[in-house]
C-alpha cells in the first residue's frame, strides 16, 4: 500500500566486520541503552561496559546484523589523551 523497503540491495554493500574478529576503534558516541558507538568503515558498532571518549580499545565482534554489530571490550588503551 505504497510502502517500499529501499533497504535492500542486491549485495552491493559488504558488512566490514566478522563475528569473533577483534578490531581496534574509538568510542565517538553512546547508545540509548548506555554501551558505546563505534564504526567500522561507516558501520555502527554497539560496544557493551565502553563510553563516549575511550581511545584505541580493542573489540571482538559478538553479533552482526544487517545494519550495525555488537561487541565487547577485550583491553582498553593504557594511554589517554592529555
Amino acid at each position: 500500500m505504497g510502502y517500499e523497503q529501499k533497504s535492500r540491495s542486491s549485495g552491493s554493500f559488504s558488512i566490514p566486520v566478522e563475528v569473533g574478529k577483534e578490531y581496534l576503534v574509538n568510542i565517538t558516541d553512546t547508545g540509548r541503552g548506555g554501551d558505546g558507538i563505534a564504526r567500522v568503515s561507516g558501520f555502527v558498532i554497539f560496544v557493551k561496559n565502553a563510553k563516549a571518549g575511550d581511545k584505541n580499545i580493542k573489540i571482538k565482534i559478538t553479533s552482526v546484523g544487517s545494519r550495525f554489530a555488537n561487541a565487547s571490550v577485550i583491553a582498553k588503551s593504557s594511554t589517554d589523551s592529555i
